[in-house]
């Protein structure tokens, strides 16, 4: 019923990109997303070449599905990561943190998609200009690193101003805010919090139940006097992070400070201490299962909603 031209471009059974969450988006679980369904993602992050080459052939070893890679530009292996995921044509390629268009040239003539995430009208317009396959519209309600505008009023604009697919992202984790997408002018979703919590994430068992108990308030956004706002779920760490922030602590302490901090949570299952980047949807979610039983309660969730809008005009 949702098959979209996203579908057509990332040969996908359903338009649903699973995000690229350092530390957290590992072989592991961009395989069973892509078995699933959907579009599984390898996140780079700032790990060297080799790293991701063996995340990127165990993933080939264990399916034929469609993937990609995540590539965030601000890392200082960036355009290594570019030549290897041109020499292991990787299908599908996702950029955040900066503007990938130096890039996409080279990544097209190796037949790589390139699906940008982007944050503003302006930079929508130029990188369709400069040929990507579709946009990753990415609202301040996702974990992480995050920008200002909403995915509600974000999304429709990029849609009004381009012609090629939009991917909306943030807040979305059932098939209420998949469909909301969609009525939106979106042609699919990027997922992230929502597949941290499942079976197959690698992430540790505590850093899940923390997002399985967020209540709704309590994914929170550092870093803001640092104009490199960040979301995540408080703990001790971000009482002691903002306090810092209130003071006027320097950029360079406070990177410093927080330096580590995705690891120890991810790996260590340090909650108390670690940085337990999540979305405001965390406060929906509260159970882990396999990435499969997530999608397909997605999809089914969405054509009841349909349904149940359908009905409303019936009535009438």
């Amino acid at each position: 019923m949702f098959n979209t031209r996203l579908c057509e471009i990332l040969n996908t059974k359903y338009p649903i990109i699973q995000g690229g969450m350092a530390w957290v988006a590992t072989h592991e679980l961009a395989q069973a997303v892509s078995e699933a369904g959907g579009l599984g993602i390898i996140a780079a992050g700032n790990a060297p070449k080799e790293v991701i080459r063996e995340e990127i052939r165990k993933l080939k070893l264990n399916t034929d599905k469609p993937f990609g890679v995540n590539i965030m530009l601000m890392s200082p292996f960036a355009e290594d990561i570019i030549d290897l995921v041109c020499e292991e044509r990787v299908p599908v390629v996702t950029t955040g943190a900066g503007n990938p268009g130096k890039y996409i040239e080279k990544l097209k003539n190796f037949g790589v998609k390139v699906l940008p995430v982007v944050p503003t009208v302006a930079l929508a317009r130029r990188l369709e200009r400069e040929g990507v396959d579709a946009l990753i519209v990415e609202g301040t309600e996702a974990g992480g690193h995050i920008g200002e505008l909403t995915t509600m009023s974000l999304v429709p604009q990029i849609v009004d101003a381009v012609d090629i697919p939009v991917v909306a992202a943030g807040g979305i984790a059932d098939g209420r805010g998949f469909l909301a997408a969609l009525s939106l002018g979106a042609e699919g979703v990027q997922i992230g919090t929502r597949f941290v919590c499942s079976t197959e994430c690698i992430a540790h068992e505590n850093y899940k139940k923390m997002i399985v108990q967020a209540k709704d308030r309590d994914a929170i956004v550092t870093g803001r006097s640092t104009g490199y706002p960040v979301r995540v779920i408080k703990n001790k760490f971000t009482k002691e992070y903002l306090e810092l922030e209130k003071k006027g602590t320097p950029f360079e302490e406070l990177e410093k400070l927080g330096s580590g901090r995705l690891r120890l949570a991810v790996i260590d299952g340090d909650v108390d201490n670690g940085s337990l980047m999540a979305g405001q949807i965390a406060g929906l979610i509260k159970d882990i299962k396999p990435c499969s039983e997530i999608i397909e309660n997605i999809m089914r969730e969405a054509e009841a909603e349909l349904n149940r809008l359908y009905n409303f005009k019936r009535s009438e």
